[in-house]
């Protein structure tokens, strides 16, 4: 289970390390993100905070720029769609790959014991530690078949 008290002092922790004014807004951002079921895109984290504080004035703007500073610090990751632009997810999650739609953007989070296995024989066989990994398997999913 995500603390995500110790994520916020995380994040407190590493704005007053980097000299940088502690925001709500990188925040709140962060809190959407921790318990989002899915990946979201900033318009979606933006529609969140709207739909649970109609009254809050964070603008779009302010969501992309935390997202991007949040991204910077190692707190959440993202997935790239090229033009179609970025889906967030926080870090806190246990380690996992993605298979990822092509069509519609569905993400669907994965993890074999066998891969995970099989990426550490091959960099102990170059002799190369594996400080951290992404796996992104892009195609076509059951629905868009």
């Amino acid at each position: 289970m995500i603390n995500s008290e110790e994520v916020i002092e995380e994040l407190k922790k590493i704005v007053k390390q980097k000299g940088l004014k502690y925001t709500e807004q990188r925040e709140i951002v962060l809190n959407i993100l921790l318990h989002a079921v899915d990946h979201l895109t900033a318009e979606e984290v933006y529609n969140e905070i709207k739909s649970k504080d109609g009254a809050s004035n964070i603008g779009i703007a302010t969501v992309y720029r935390a997202l991007s500073f949040l991204e910077e610090v190692d707190l959440i990751t993202s997935i790239n769609f090229g033009t179609d632009g970025k889906k967030y997810e926080s870090n806190s999650k246990s380690h996992h790959d993605h298979l990822i739609c092509t069509q519609c953007g569905k993400i669907i989070e994965f993890l074999d014991d066998e891969i995970e296995k099989r990426q550490e024989r091959i960099a102990k066989k170059n002799k190369f530690k594996i400080t951290s990994h992404s796996m992104q398997l892009y195609g076509i999913c059951e629905d868009c078949q």
